[in-house]
């Protein structure tokens, strides 16, 4: 099982939308998938069609039963139409309460704790994480094997995901200190690109410059992310041929080859 967090401290970058399409997108290639919504907007919950509840705040604070807070998401809300969906996507919902649970564990290792107990069970878990900095964030950061920074090419962006960056580096020292294994940084993933302004492409070149092949083919900026959103779907079923759905595989497969690359390397080392 491999856990991997959508994060970045600046809203609006796009975590949410690409926590539910990378989600979705390997339980439509056969995995089978937890999507965790950690932020109280509650917004990958009801992006998925559910209704907005306590689920992650019941399964940290209350230690309620998995079988009491993964929702089941039909294939029909997510997949390619007339395609079949060959793996499962659950969510772990969320709301406001989402917000009290920093104030309400103490265990550094609590979310690492209760998702070990879903190894045998589950391939991949995808979190969508808040803008705002969290112990929530420093539990969610020792149970993470994967993370992906989305951003804007813009000003505020950047220094939103500086600051990621840096705390995710002092909860790798954390981790070290737990005999924890290294957390991974798989990709800085520009989003809502716009390649004809100078500001955009010159950002990109500055990210590209800094992090080399950390940075991943911007995700550009289309309307049909707009619309699937309003229509209440993702791009895969909203427009399956469309640009922003060819886009969004290649996250999806980007993100896949990491996945099975790291089953790999466990089984030879069995």
């Amino acid at each position: 099982m491999q856990i991997i967090t959508l994060l970045n401290e600046k809203g609006g970058v796009g975590k949410t939308t690409m926590a539910t399409h990378i989600a979705a997108g390997l339980a439509i290639k056969g995995h089978r998938v937890v999507l965790v919504d950690a932020d109280p907007q509650g917004h990958a919950t009801v992006a998925m069609g559910l209704e907005k509840e306590p689920g992650f705040y019941n399964l940290l604070v209350r230690n309620a039963r998995f079988q009491d807070v993964m929702r089941h998401v039909s294939p029909e809300w997510y997949g390619i139409p007339n395609q079949p969906v060959k793996g499962q996507l659950f969510v772990i919902p969320s709301n406001i309460e989402t917000r009290h649970i920093s104030e309400s564990i103490s265990d550094a290792l609590r979310v690492k704790k209760r998702l070990n107990q879903l190894r045998e069970a589950v391939d991949v878990i995808v979190f969508d994480t808040s803008p705002t900095p969290s112990l929530l964030h420093a539990s969610i950061y020792m149970a993470t094997d994967y993370i992906i920074y989305p951003t804007k090419c813009e000003f505020f962006s950047f220094d939103g995901l500086a600051e990621s960056i840096s705390h995710a580096d002092m909860a790798q020292e954390a981790r070290q200190e737990m005999g924890l294994s290294t957390l991974k940084m798989l990709g800085i993933l520009p989003t809502m690109y716009r390649p004809q302004t100078v500001a955009h492409s010159e950002s990109l070149k500055q990210l590209r410059e800094e992090f080399g092949d950390l940075v991943w083919s911007p995700l550009r900026q289309r309307t049909a992310w707009v619309e699937a959103t309003i229509m209440g779907q993702l791009v895969f079923s909203f427009e399956p041929d469309g640009a922003a759905a060819a886009e969004a595989w290649q996250v999806v497969s980007r993100v896949e080859k990491a996945v099975n690359g790291e089953r790999q390397t466990q089984a030879d080392s069995q």
